[in-house]
């Protein structure tokens, strides 16, 4: 927990450097102070709210227990396996399956599944990956990555405003002492992507992953289950992309949603998915 806390403490120290150099970059002296205050609003912002904006993102509604009453009986008895409260349970209408954890403590966490991953695992794959969410929850994992998701979405918009400036301001005079001009515009958008990927990487490590498959695969105390998912969940997403996935958020899918989009899988912070059905089948309970 107290690496977590310093990871969270970082991460947020060197994502409001990023914004503050993009305002100077767009805006000089004047942008790096405006930058500086709208870094603090969203460092709490993002603390208190992260699970919302990313549940906003993919349109997610929270799911009614007498929709899916099995689903709400299986986190029930997995939660209270891992001595959790029940999180809630939101749903994405979108045909490719996955799944993410968010919130930011077990007190204020949620599930949410995409309607396509009902659709085609059975009941122990379908509690495999609501086990391993639950993991992430009981690992403290969700907070650091709802914020991750958050700031660097931000830090992709904020980027994207220096590229139109760089566009529209390139005949600014140098003289004026405010921005850096067209040319800096340009070179700050070639380099953000690689550094927003970059710090959410430092943060999010890869090896989170297993630990929460093995935490998981302890909770529903049977591994297959989840291996089977991965297998499953691994072909169908390749299959049926998600729509409008947001790299900013990837890493808190259970199979990465950029999945051949080479670009995109900069932000990739997936161990192979082989290597995770791997361990799990030789795991024994």
């Amino acid at each position: 927990m107290f690496s977590n806390t310093m990871k969270t403490t970082l991460l947020l120290g060197l994502l409001t450097v990023l914004i503050v150099l993009i305002g100077g970059a767009v805006g000089g002296h004047h942008g790096m102070v405006v930058a500086f205050v709208l870094a603090g609003i969203m460092n709490l912002g993002s603390y208190w709210f992260s699970d919302k904006i990313v549940l906003s993102m993919y349109g997610a509604q929270e799911l009614p227990p007498q929709m899916h009453p099995e689903i709400h009986q299986m986190i029930m008895e997995l939660a209270q396996h891992a001595g959790l409260p029940k999180p809630r349970v939101y749903i994405i209408e979108d045909d490719s399956p996955n799944a993410f954890a968010t919130g930011r403590d077990p007190q204020h966490a949620v599930v949410a599944v995409t309607s396509g991953i009902l659709r085609i695992l059975s009941r122990q794959e379908l509690k495999g990956v609501l086990a391993h969410e639950l993991a992430h929850i009981k690992n403290r994992d969700i907070l650091i990555g709802s914020i991750a998701a958050t700031m660097a979405g931000a830090i992709m918009m904020l980027a994207n405003m220096a590229r139109w400036a760089a566009i529209f301001g390139g005949s600014r005079n140098s003289e004026e002492g405010e921005g850096g001009g067209g040319i800096l515009g340009v070179i700050v958008m070639t380099i953000i992507a690689p550094i927003a990927a970059m710090l959410i990487q430092m943060a999010i490590s890869r090896s989170r992953e297993y630990l929460a498959d093995s935490t998981g695969a302890h909770f529903s105390g049977n591994p297959l289950g989840l291996a089977g998912a991965l297998e499953k969940l691994q072909i169908a997403s390749q299959r049926i992309p998600l729509e409008n996935p947001n790299p900013a958020s990837a890493h808190m899918f259970i199979v990465n949603p950029l999945s051949g989009r080479s670009l995109l899988n900069l932000f990739s912070t997936h161990p192979p998915i082989e290597e995770r059905i791997a361990r799990l089948r030789a795991m024994r309970y």
